[in-house]
């Protein structure tokens, strides 16, 4: 959702952009030019021969921008699948912001669920981003159940309506975005339970923190995606996000719902002594989530604040920093 809203934005040259360039060339990832265009139903547009790296890159670096840099700092020999991985969740993430009538998401929805049965056997579609996730399941012996996760939360997500409740909010990020960190753990060889619990922690956080960062965007097309009970707890309507206002109590359910991400994050530090370092990699989002909500508390939980939603240009070498330091 995030993702999405911030790519509207398009990508504008600075220091985040050279120094990602320079790291995509270290990686050996063309840039940008991979010809094509965006995915569809399945539309897509067929890259040229050997080119499904690329294109994944591509889409993740045009879609899901902090995890493209993420994904440039793992490892050489599970770069190119954790680009898999997130292209393909981009394809589906996506899906629900293309769409006009529910019908055509669950088509495509479909799709990529008989796609991921192909996969795993043997028989891929003809389809970039589902060539290479065939690539990264051979290379690394991926769990088939989280794919599976994946897109049956996000199918039933294509219903535009607010979560009824934090915990609604928590189960939607636990099979999307910690599924996805789950698949990401496997390609790194990491398969061990405190990491797991870890990724559980941090995939809730980085679902609440996107469910926060799409808001502003998410009002401007007259929809609030915010837990229903915290809002009715301060008082608040979805009138009064659409409308963009600025009041206290409005802010006081940003805090209640940042403040949840943040103990998400701290349990998933309580895991650190325990979780392989060789795991590591796979949570370098947690450094763009610590961004943003400390961004946040600088403009006192004003969601609709200038600030939040420009791109952190200090975000590459923070990362940077991070994966040096492990």
């Amino acid at each position: 959702m995030a993702a999405a809203a911030m790519a509207r934005g398009g990508l504008r040259p600075g220091p985040c952009h050279r120094l990602a360039r320079a790291a995509g060339a270290r990686a050996g990832l063309p840039w940008p030019g991979l010809g094509g265009g965006r995915a569809a139903a399945a539309g897509w547009s067929r890259p040229v021969p050997g080119g499904e790296v690329q294109y994944c890159a591509e889409l993740v670096r045009k879609r899901d921008y902090e995890g493209f840099l993420c994904s440039l700092l793992l490892p050489a020999e599970s770069r190119t699948s954790a680009f898999a991985l997130r292209a393909f969740n981009v394809e589906l993430a996506q899906i629900k912001d293309s769409i006009t009538q529910k019908t055509t998401g669950l088509m495509r929805m479909q799709f990529w669920r008989e796609a991921v049965e192909d996969i795993f056997c043997d028989n891929p579609p003809h389809q970039p981003v589902a060539t290479e996730l065939w690539r990264a399941v051979k290379r690394h012996n991926l769990t088939k159940m989280w794919f599976m996760k994946i897109i049956d939360e996000r199918e039933k997500n294509l219903d535009d309506r607010a979560y009824r409740n934090i915990q609604e909010l928590e189960t939607y990020a636990e099979n999307t975005q910690s599924a996805l960190l789950y698949l990401t753990l496997e390609v790194l060889g990491v398969r061990d339970i405190h990491a797991d619990h870890a990724a559980s922690h941090i995939g809730k956080a980085q679902g609440i923190v996107t469910c926060l960062r799409a808001t502003p965007y998410h009002s401007t097309r007259q929809k609030v995606f915010l837990p229903m009970d915290i809002c009715m707890l301060h008082g608040v309507s979805q009138e009064d996000f659409i409308r963009g206002k600025q009041e206290k109590n409005m802010r006081d359910v940003i805090y209640d719902v940042a403040s949840q991400a943040h103990i998400h994050l701290e349990h998933a530090r309580s895991f650190s002594k325990k979780v392989p370092v060789k795991a590591y990699p796979a949570f370098f989002c947690t450094v763009a989530l610590d961004d943003y909500l400390c961004n946040m508390r600088k403009v006192d939980f004003n969601i609709f604040h200038p600030s939040l939603q420009k791109k952190s240009t200090l975000l590459p070498l923070h990362l940077y920093i991070r994966s040096w330091k492990k």
